[in-house]
């Protein structure tokens, strides 16, 4: 094993995922009804987007996939949104992510232990990767990796809406990642707090560990064969972990 893939909501920041949801989606509303937009139907329209990226087929990223499902809501299934009125608003999301999008760290938890565990990793050799299921922009998600207080720049990859064709449970969202970081299901690690979403990363081969702060088992799936702990107990097993270099 030489690569460590990270879920990164409720596991490199730790949270609770439904007051992140809820948090964020209120901030955004508000955003887009003081710009004199239809909060509601924009709201909706999102929540319409993802539910597409979730079902993605991996023929289009799920950028072009969201837009498509998005634009088609907006317009009551006309399909596109006129060029200048989705540019406009476009832009008034942008402005949302790099001035508003920031209040939501306060309900998050960053912790100094998933920092230790980044740079063990990475001074015995390990690549690392951000395996977030890819349903925000780079923006929101480098933004969230802030809040974790670890550096883009320390992983190999970051999967995200712009770069990505698939999503989490999706087995080929790791089929897909794997062929992009050119690896073998055994050379990986999938280190998340979904039972769902990440640990089905073993269907493909790939070894896990659940974080159990803030796991997520909303289908009471088994959980007694999978490595998992807190932070502090991964930090042991990171640490016990062979030295690439040597």
């Amino acid at each position: 094993m030489n690569t460590v893939l990270f879920d990164l909501d409720g596991t490199l920041l730790p949270m609770d995922l439904k007051e992140f949801t809820d948090t964020y989606i209120l901030l955004l509303k508000n955003r887009l009804i003081s710009a004199g937009y239809d909060g509601d139907k924009i709201i909706e329209s999102l929540w319409v987007g993802v539910e597409a990226i979730q079902s993605n087929n991996g023929m289009i990223t799920n950028e072009e996939c969201f837009w498509k499902a998005f634009e088609n809501h907006m317009t009551n299934g006309a399909g596109k949104m006129e060029t200048k009125a989705k540019r406009k608003l476009e832009k008034e999301i942008l402005k949302f992510y790099r001035e508003d999008f920031g209040i939501v760290r306060y309900v998050t938890h960053a912790t100094e232990t998933v920092s230790e565990c980044i740079e063990i990793l990475k001074q015995k050799g390990y690549q690392l990767v951000v395996a977030t299921s890819p349903v925000f922009p780079e923006i929101a998600i480098l933004e969230r990796l802030s809040w974790a207080g670890v550096n883009p720049e320390d992983f190999r990859w970051i999967t995200t809406y712009e770069n990505s064709c698939y999503a989490k449970t999706d087995i080929h969202y790791y089929k897909f990642l794997l062929k992009t970081l050119d690896k073998d299901p055994e050379d990986c690690l999938m280190v998340g707090n979904d039972v769902h979403e990440d640990m089905c990363a073993r269907k493909v081969g790939i070894d896990v560990f659940l974080i159990d702060e803030y796991m997520i088992n909303d289908y009471k799936e088994d959980t007694f064969d999978i490595k998992k702990g807190n932070w502090k107990l991964f930090k042991e097993y990171a640490s016990a972990l062979p030295d690439l270099n040597r």
